[in-house]
């Protein structure tokens, strides 16, 4: 396999790497508000004994179920992105010229969701956390909806002159396929969150979760396999049959894992699914890495687009030393942080006081 090859594939890695980890950090946000309320009225009976926490505290144990791994999770967008400048820079200046407002959209998201993540328990103020959990709500419902428009579009292809230089506009990317993608991704990242939130809570909070996912499940499947047949048939090659026909086999065991209450195998299912699914994407681009709509000789490839030999050496022994590090650390903050939480593990709210203005004077309280 020559370097510019296992670069590609080494992209390919990292960015499933980070739609598997940030994808249920995506559907833990998006579910904020909706598990965040108070019991959904599933098919779950529910104890009638069991205690009924307030909207907050269960907002605070579905965040805390992220918390210790959120922003480890996101290295894999960072790593992906700078691995794709190093190797690839021709592939890495046209896509983010072509991409440059729904990219621009995403990294507010995500700023906006990372600070309110951080900042939401400093000041004990009901608004204050509201507002947070508007950060936080937004912070994931576009990041999970325009990376598949994204990625729907780099498969499909843009229109590319022979400078390599985007000549479409914004709503060239809002295509019934790119559409189609970006609704895939939304949904699969909530089934992903709602089987997650399933295997890392307990109490009421789990099973209100799992009713979730009961009914997220099938709509999740049947776009999921819609999008990945237009792909396969339009883009596809002979191999990427094996990376659809897994993802489909995952999404048959999620619907059932979802059903009969197996939270870990359904989590397992959509992670599956989901490298199914970016295999596809990558495996139907081999060995372009941007097509051209424009004209075929103009598409960008892994031959006209790499650096040289030396720099892709140079890269090489830097990931075989670095990435085991970093993968056996993240590892084991998973391991130590395996445990359920629920309602029960939240203390009372600790954090300042609200700043409140009297008569132009700032008073604590």
């Amino acid at each position: 396999m020559s370097l510019e090859n296992f670069w590609f594939l080494l992209i390919a890695v990292l960015f499933i790497g980070y739609f598997v980890l940030e994808g249920f950090d995506f559907g833990v946000g998006m579910l904020m508000p909706i598990l965040g309320r108070g019991h959904t009225g599933g098919d779950t009976e529910v104890a009638p004994d069991a205690p009924e926490a307030d909207p907050d505290t269960r907002r605070r144990v579905l965040l805390n179920t992220i918390g210790p791994v959120w922003d480890g999770n996101e290295v894999w967008l960072l790593t992906a992105g700078g691995a794709l400048f190093a190797a690839f820079g021709g592939w890495y200046a046209t896509m983010f010229t072509a991409f440059y407002l729904p990219l621009l959209i995403i990294l507010v998201g995500l700023i906006a969701r990372v600070c309110a993540i951080e900042w939401r328990g400093k000041i004990n103020d009901p608004r204050w956390r509201m507002w947070c959990d508007v950060g936080i709500g937004l912070g994931s419902w576009i990041p999970a909806l325009l990376w598949g428009v994204a990625f729907a579009n780099v498969v499909r292809g843009l229109p590319i002159d022979a400078d390599a230089q985007y000549t479409g506009g914004f709503f060239n990317l809002l295509n019934p396929y790119g559409l189609l993608g970006g609704i895939t991704t939304l949904l699969v990242f909530l089934t992903h969150g709602a089987v997650f939130l399933g295997m890392k809570t307990s109490g009421v909070l789990q099973r209100d979760a799992m009713d979730l996912a009961k009914k997220l499940a099938i709509p999740t499947a049947v776009v999921a396999a819609a999008f990945l047949l237009w792909t396969q048939f339009a883009y596809g090659s002979g191999w990427t049959w094996i990376a659809v026909i897994a993802a489909a086999l995952a999404a048959v065991v999620m619907v059932a894992a979802t059903w009969v209450g197996r939270e870990g195998i359904a989590f397992a299912a959509t992670s599956i699914a989901i490298v199914g699914t970016v295999a596809t994407l990558f495996g139907s681009l081999f060995p372009d890495v941007l097509p051209s709509t424009t004209d075929d000789a103009f598409s960008l490839t892994i031959a006209n687009t790499s650096s040289s030999h030396y720099t892709l050496t140079v890269m090489t022994w830097a990931a075989v030393f670095i990435t085991p590090v970093v993968i056996g650390y993240q590892a084991w903050s998973y391991w130590v942080f395996r445990k359920r939480i629920s309602t029960e593990h939240i203390p009372a709210h600790t954090g300042l006081p609200s700043l409140k203005v009297r008569s132009g004077v700032d008073s604590l309280k």
